[in-house]
């Protein structure tokens, strides 16, 4: 009890008083040793490790210091600032998880959690206005900020595999009518194995998505992996990209592409599906039945020899036929897709890829707009839409890691209630 009370008044003095209390009571209903219960805290608790000998190693700040280390602070260096650009960044960072979204919530997150942030050595002074948030992102370098976000992923990546979904998504409220400046079109690179962003790009005004995506492509690593994209990106420039950069490719082809599209459907009626060669599934969700009947071709010598495709070795196709319930009746339909595969997957890897396309639709941009009110943002002033973007990656990939059995809005609920699972959050970095 000696050790306890040691332990217990240790943590006094670092003004740590609920800490305290917190440690007294679990130890003595648990009936373990005070030393031991210490050590499970500390494992369970990263951010605590350290403590007991005055050292700050494991605490999230140090985590994420690493990946802003080399990010430049926009503001003048002749006066000095209150508030170093970490601890703004933190600051943010934390407003997010607990599912804040703009630069004035940041302000009063701030102000609310006081007592947790003082445990930060970041945090010097007072808890910055909403006008310092607002004129940082304002001002940061986004493609500065985007690489310390690379940084931030490798980590995580080091370990996806897969398929990996390219896709663009406008955000609604970005738009600023009076300096008649669009909405801003973030691409994104998913890793549909492990629901994480790997990399993001703003599209520009004029080219759209046709020049991010090529950028986005030498962003990321590509060794053993599957790239998907939409009909709008199977280009040759693209695909040689893909291939020149160690990956593969299955890439949808509609009717854009003309003779390419023509001859591929030519070719796949001509060869009459084997039910061997084929995979099949079944889906009864949502008052509609959906039957997906994939193939694999790679007899595709003429094909190629009349379009010269980079890296191309198969082609794929994908029966949908539906039936959805309706007020006037059941309805049905059947449409076929095609896509350009740069590796003769069997059957039902092929269908497994096609459909993890779709996980940058239901996971990502439904998250960002239901679950964090992405579309909700008015932020509009130079480059704050577009480092808020990358800031809401990062919170949403260090939620995906935790590995809570809790839907993603429960995880946001929990953070802002629970300084605990706030921290270990951002330890996870």
């Amino acid at each position: 009890m000696s050790e306890l009370l040691s332990r217990a008044g240790e943590l006094r003095g670092r003004r740590d008083m609920r800490n305290a209390s917190i440690l007294e009571a679990r130890a003595a209903l648990t009936g373990l040793d005070a030393g031991a219960y210490f050590l499970l805290e500390r494992e369970e608790r990263p951010w605590l490790r350290g403590r007991s000998s005055g050292g700050s190693g494991g605490r999230p700040s140090e985590a994420l210091s690493r990946y802003f280390a080399e990010l430049r602070d926009p503001r003048s260096t002749r006066g000095g600032s209150r508030h170093s650009l970490l601890e703004i960044l933190m600051i943010a960072l934390s407003t997010i998880l607990s599912g804040g979204q703009t630069i004035v919530d940041m302000a009063l997150f701030g102000e609310a959690k006081r007592d947790f942030l003082k445990s930060f050595p970041e945090l010097k002074n007072s808890i910055p206005s909403h006008d310092t948030f607002g004129r940082i992102f304002r001002r940061l370098d986004p493609d500065e900020f985007r690489r310390c976000f690379q940084k931030f992923i490798a980590g995580f990546s080091q370990s996806c595999g897969g398929v990996i979904a390219i896709d663009g998504k406008v955000l609604r409220r970005s738009f600023d009518a009076a300096s008649r400046k669009s909405g801003l079109h973030m691409v994104s690179a998913w890793a549909c194995e492990n629901r994480m962003v790997l990399a993001q790009v703003a599209a520009d005004a004029k080219s759209g998505e046709s020049t991010a995506v090529p950028k986005l492509i030498d962003m990321l690593s590509l060794p053993g992996m599957i790239v998907t994209t939409d009909a709008l990106h199977c280009r040759r420039e693209l695909a040689e990209r893909i291939v020149t950069r160690g990956g593969d490719y299955a890439l949808r082809v509609k009717r854009n592409k003309g003779a390419f599209y023509a001859d591929i459907r030519t070719l796949v009626e001509c060869i009459p599906p084997q039910p061997a060669a084929t995979h099949t599934t079944f889906d009864n969700d949502h008052g509609r039945i959906e039957v997906r009947t994939s193939r694999v071709l790679t007899e595709i010598e003429a094909l190629q020899e009349r379009h010269q495709r980079p890296g191309l070795a198969a082609v794929g196709e994908v029966v949908r036929s539906r039936e959805v319930a309706t007020g006037a009746g059941r309805v049905r339909s059947t449409e076929a897709g095609y896509y350009a595969l740069s590796t003769a997957l069997s059957a039902e890897r092929f269908a497994d890829t096609v459909r993890s396309h779709w996980g940058i639709e239901n996971r990502l941009h439904w998250a960002l707009d239901v679950v964090m009110h992405e579309d909700q943002s008015r932020s509009r002033m130079d480059n704050g839409p577009y480092n808020l973007a990358i800031l809401r990656h990062m919170a949403l990939n260090l939620m995906r890691r935790d590995q809570r059995a809790a839907s993603l809005r429960a995880k946001f609920n929990l953070a802002a209630w629970s300084n605990d699972y706030l921290a270990k959050l951002l330890a996870q970095a």
